[in-house]
């Protein structure tokens, strides 16, 4: 049965959280032989993290520092009906930054991004406004809370752009992440009301492009066509001058489907895009598995986390895909019910779809 959309727009925040609290454990383990060492050929839930490691002491469901990021921004668009960046801001200056001390290993849970660090040095050391607080990490940081947004505002990607192209902009100021990360959202956004992760999705990305709904500048014809002779150069729509990463999950979706096309076991799925914490790394591997697993939620997170490398952000990212595409409901239970808090999260995660539903 298809899903409504407040079931799809809870279930991409909740796949999201529940990617998080996945990595916890097995972070960070570019040597894969260490991480089978220390948990075994295949990871099937949460685990506790060696003391050793990124997120020492924490337990098994708990979330890391980007899970504590989302469901702040989860919790203040909740009680905003909406985004409201001044709330938000302030719950980072007063929640969380009293907690940092601008050191990777410190602070709730147990490590501190290098944009969250590069946005407390420019807060609290420089005295900066929050319009100059953005640095320049490469990573998934901003789409990893951002995705709420998305969810949020999926019915209008005129909407989703513009939150979280801001919100983005916060702690990651490079406009080629910001144009990744807002792809992202807008993707999301598409599945929440419905539409596939298939080889078409990037044309009806390129038709609201053209409809000037999408920050992304765009001089094609259909199809990806040449230009009209003769044709002017048409107005910059926004911010950002290519729609490459709008076209991104078309090829990876058709990779996934494509029978002549095969990576398996599908975990190795980062090898072939990369481990590391770079969102051009991120973004097609979570692309791939969530197109490949559309309609399975566990093996979609769990090949997520067994890649290894900077599994939890593959997980959290596509968690979120693939949440948006089962619905909340179609989560297997035995994931919820290991998150710590998991009855305030299911409930934030309601209210947030029923906005989105309005």
């Amino acid at each position: 049965m298809k899903q409504k959309l407040n079931d799809r727009a809870a279930g991409a925040v909740m796949g999201a959280l529940i990617g998080d609290a996945l990595g916890v454990g097995p972070h960070w383990y570019y040597d894969l032989d260490e991480l089978h060492r220390d948990y075994g050929t295949w990871i099937t839930g949460y685990t506790d993290p060696k003391p050793h490691r990124y997120h020492g002491g924490l337990k098994a469901g708990q979330p890391s520092q980007a899970g504590i990021i989302t469901t702040m921004l989860l919790r203040s668009v909740v009680a905003g009906k909406g985004y409201d960046e001044a709330d938000f801001c302030r719950r980072l200056d007063e929640e969380l930054f009293p907690q940092l001390d601008g050191t990777p290993m410190s602070g709730p849970g147990g490590y501190t991004s290098q944009s969250i660090r590069e946005a407390w040095r420019r807060r609290v050391e420089q005295n900066k406004p929050w319009a100059e607080a953005g640095g320049h990490a490469d990573t998934t940081e901003a789409a990893e809370r951002a995705l709420v947004l998305a969810a949020r505002y999926a019915s209008s990607p005129a909407k989703v752009a513009q939150t979280v192209s801001a919100n983005c902009l916060l702690t990651q100021g490079d406009e080629a992440i910001m144009a990744m990360t807002t792809a992202f959202g807008t993707v999301l956004a598409l599945l929440v009301q419905g539409e596939k992760l298939d080889a078409a999705i990037s044309d009806k990305l390129m038709d609201l492009v053209k409809q000037g709904e999408l920050p992304f500048h765009a001089v094609t014809s259909d199809k990806l066509g040449p230009p009209k002779a003769g044709a002017p150069d048409p107005p910059r729509v926004g911010r950002f001058s290519s729609p490459d990463a709008l076209l991104t999950p078309s090829y990876m979706a058709e990779a996934a489907h494509d029978p002549s096309i095969r990576i398996e076991p599908p975990w190795k799925v980062s090898i072939v895009y990369g481990m590391p914490c770079a969102i051009y790394h991120q973004l097609p591997a979570a692309y791939y598995l969530a197109a490949r697993f559309s309609g399975d939620f566990e093996m979609a997170v769990l090949h997520a986390i067994n890649g290894g490398g900077q599994n939890q952000a593959r997980a959290i990212l596509t968690g979120a895909l693939v949440g948006a595409q089962v619905g909340l409901s179609g989560i297997p239970q035995r994931f919820l019910d290991g998150l710590e808090n998991a009855e305030e999260l299911i409930g934030l995660a309601k209210q947030l779809g029923e906005l989105a539903e309005g």
